[in-house]
């Protein structure tokens, strides 16, 4: 009886388009509104769905995501009861989402990171991470446009998993990594294979760092918000067609050891952005390779994060 009844009060709040799932589910984004002045800070109600303004709710909290975590648990308090309020949401017809994180320090990248993808090189699973970089200039918005540099002929897709930082830490251990982590996004490596495994010493900072090349979002989902980022299914499609398709559970270096690893190195501040690698079905290694051309739409997809569909031009 008790269960038929929780079913029946699913299906009713479902049906009021009940703006979240209760507790869960904090999706943090950046958007803009033809009302509104500049970027705004707003909670995305559930996947896919429209966008309750949080500077509305309450107008002392910044309005970019670099200052709200910044400010760490006090921002995110506020977060949590306007969650938990039945607060207005704009339609998403109406708002333009935004990168969730734009101009971080830096976006900190990983290399051959999933089993299948080395398996996919025939290559040895690395014994360290592999680490490099793209410039936070690279970074658009979930549904903006790639454009295709005239100086590459090898443009290709990279879905990938985005670690937010939420806490400033150097020299981290794994054990207190999850500490400095805000939550995950979606993320599209876009990559210039001909300058990353070529051109320029075969370093491959310029061939990932055109303007661009990292489109994120559309939300920052809290870590809180996910049972398990080490086991969604992750995706990526070129016009319809499904590229990439494997697991998170199939990276070699999982969040907590890749923020202790680059924090040996670096100091990670809230906001900053880690990459951590792609599964197999890129282009470049494809028989023959397949890159990508003007028109292309490429879609990014993470269970329980979202999808970000960018249009190549």
């Amino acid at each position: 009886m008790l269960v038929s009844y929780r079913r029946l009060l699913t299906a009713l709040l479902q049906a009021q388009k009940w703006p979240f799932q209760p507790s869960r589910n904090m999706r943090l984004v950046q958007f803009q509104a033809p009302h509104l002045m500049g970027p705004h800070l707003g909670l995305e109600s559930g996947n896919g769905g429209g966008v309750i303004n949080l500077n509305a709710f309450d107008p002392t909290l910044p309005k970019t995501m670099m200052e709200f975590l910044e400010q760490g648990e006090a921002t995110l308090s506020v977060a949590r009861r306007a969650l938990a309020a039945q607060l207005p949401v704009l339609p998403r017809s109406e708002v333009t989402f935004l990168a969730p994180v734009t101009r971080p320090d830096k976006v900190v990248c990983v290399g051959m990171n999933y089993v299948d993808h080395c398996k996919e090189q025939n290559v040895p699973v690395p014994k360290e991470p592999i680490i490099f970089s793209k410039f936070a200039s690279s970074i658009v918005g979930p549904y903006d446009e790639v454009i295709l540099p005239p100086e590459s002929q090898e443009v290709d897709w990279e879905v990938e998993l985005a670690v937010v930082i939420g806490k400033k830490g150097k020299r981290i251990k794994a054990t207190d990594a999850m500490a400095h982590v805000a939550g995950f996004t979606v993320a599209h490596d876009v990559s210039a294979r001909d300058w990353q495994m070529r051109r320029n010493g075969k370093q491959w900072l310029l061939g990932k760092t055109f303007d661009t090349f990292c489109p994120l979002g559309p939300a920052l989902v809290t870590k809180d918000s996910i049972a398990d980022p080490h086991n969604l299914k992750i995706c990526c499609r070129v016009n319809g067609e499904v590229v990439q398709s494997s697991n998170t559970n199939q990276m070699v270096f999982k969040t907590e050891e890749l923020v202790a690893w680059v924090s040996q190195f670096v100091t990670l501040y809230p906001g900053d952005v880690i990459l951590t690698g792609t599964p197999p079905g890129v282009g470049v290694f494809r028989k023959p390779p397949v890159f990508l051309k003007k028109g292309d739409e490429v879609q990014c997809e993470i269970e329980e994060l979202g999808i970000i569909i960018n249009k190549v031009v």
